[in-house]
């Protein structure tokens, strides 16, 4: 191995040193034999394996292999220096796995996302986050049952904001809008107040609290009776439902917005309500957040707050 002693350390380096890739192909090609089997090993072309080995003989002065029928095998200058090389590679590698673990770690965030939230929302303008902030490991993972997922950094949910031992901070989706494919609208005839929805189907996701009952209300109808209820297990078919014109439904503005952009979807008579309820990213309130998910929490409230001002 390579000495360690004070004349050796203290002396000063020659001027042109083979590069690390110029030891590897020595290195590579005494074992192999051949240029080609050093370029597979390398993952490089034979001649970017031959003009490395040139430039190494170059740099020594030397030619450091001699072509015989079985292929390439080191001269006298050659075993002279392959055998330094491999140590000076040696411990190279053992520097670098020396000083593994004094690199900063990774920061790393796991969160639990809503689907609808990821697919419409989140994804579509995740990559701005992951440009701005590279050295941040985001995994996203779906909610699961009770006690088989690993706990997460951060959950997305929907509500009101008042979970018991979480930390609350609201993103959007108060702003509910009654929206219609333009299809639906030539089949049905035009929507001019509330009480024309009383000639249309409704879509409806039961598990979420958007209950037409709340728009009602907000709009003072005391009676709004559909023509029939159109009942969904996934909020994400009732917005597929409502694209293709199979009824009226209720959706958070934000997760629509391309489709009412681009007239897929319309909101007639510029019909909603402010509901109680919207998407907020929550964290347990009984630990603070470490300075990665503080960036993370930041860069959403700004999307969601730059939305609404784009409106």
């Amino acid at each position: 191995m390579l000495s360690e002693s004070p004349s050796l350390l203290s002396a000063p380096l020659p001027r042109r040193l083979p590069s690390t890739m110029g030891l590897r192909v020595v290195e590579a090609v005494a074992r192999h034999g051949s240029c080609s089997g050093a370029a597979d090993e390398l993952n490089l072309t034979q001649s970017a394996v031959s003009k490395q080995l040139r430039g190494v003989e170059q740099i020594v002065g030397a030619s450091l292999f001699a072509r015989n029928r079985r292929g390439l095998e080191p001269t006298e200058a050659g075993h002279a220096f392959i055998g330094p090389a491999r140590d000076v590679l040696v411990a190279l590698a053992s520097a670098v796995g020396g000083v593994a673990g004094f690199r900063p770690e990774q920061p790393m965030l796991r969160l639990h996302v809503l689907p609808i939230l990821g697919d419409r929302w989140l994804v579509p303008r995740f990559s701005r986050f992951a440009e701005e902030h590279p050295e941040i490991e985001v995994q996203f993972t779906n909610f699961v049952a009770h006690g088989t997922a690993e706990a997460a950094d951060a959950t997305f949910r929907f509500g009101e904001g008042d979970w018991p031992g979480q930390q609350a901070d609201y993103l959007f989706g108060r702003d509910v809008a009654l929206v219609a494919a333009p299809d639906l609208l030539a089949r049905f005839g035009p929507i001019r107040d509330v009480r024309d929805i009383a000639r249309f189907p409704v879509l409806d996701h039961p598990p979420t609290p958007l209950r037409w009952s709340e728009f009602a209300e907000a709009n003072a109808v005391a009676d709004l009776v559909p023509q029939r209820v159109i009942r969904f297990g996934f909020y994400a078919l009732v917005i597929r439902a409502a694209i293709a014109g199979q009824g009226l439904a209720l959706v958070p503005r934000a997760l629509v917005a391309e489709e009412l952009t681009g007239g897929r979807l319309v909101n007639p008579a510029g019909l909603g309500f402010r509901s109680r309820h919207g998407y907020w990213l929550t964290r347990p309130a009984d630990r603070p957040p470490s300075p990665a998910l503080v960036l993370l929490r930041d860069w959403l409230v700004a999307e969601a707050v730059g939305m609404q001002e784009a409106r």
